[in-house]
């Protein structure tokens, strides 16, 4: 389906049961959102959401699906390939989502889908045999 015949109420209602915003073409922090690593990767979504919980991304899948939306899913954006954007979709930016918590008795750690290298290196992981992902 063509975004534009999404009706706008339904996008409003996908918005306000949103904890994260809703992101479209011409808004503030719209182009930082889609941007990449590989920077020749310039695909334009219809909207991003900018995950802040399960919740959103749960809710993200529903209504992409509801309307016939491609889906595509924007981790840490390294993707060389830029798969992370796509052209008139849904993206939806779990890049909020980059918790890490480290249990040193257990010698495991928990990161979050949009989480980096550096927020691993941050916790300086020692020992840790085990990474469980979230989200």
């Amino acid at each position: 389906m063509n975004p534009s015949v999404i009706n706008s109420a339904s996008i409003e209602l996908f918005k306000n049961n949103l904890q994260g915003p809703l992101l479209v073409p011409g808004e503030n922090g719209y182009d930082e959102a889609r941007s990449v690593w590989n920077g020749m990767i310039d695909r334009r979504p219809a909207l991003i959401v900018c995950c802040e919980s399960v919740h959103d991304v749960i809710a993200s899948v529903h209504f992409a699906n509801e309307n016939g939306l491609v889906i595509s899913i924007k981790g840490g954006g390294h993707g060389v390939a830029g798969k992370a954007v796509c052209e008139n979709g849904l993206m939806i930016d779990l890049s909020k989502m980059n918790s890490v918590s480290v249990d040193p008795e257990a010698q495991t750690a928990r990161v979050g889908p949009g989480a980096k290298l550096g927020d691993l290196d941050k916790k300086k992981l020692k020992n840790i045999i085990y990474l469980q992902l979230e989200g």
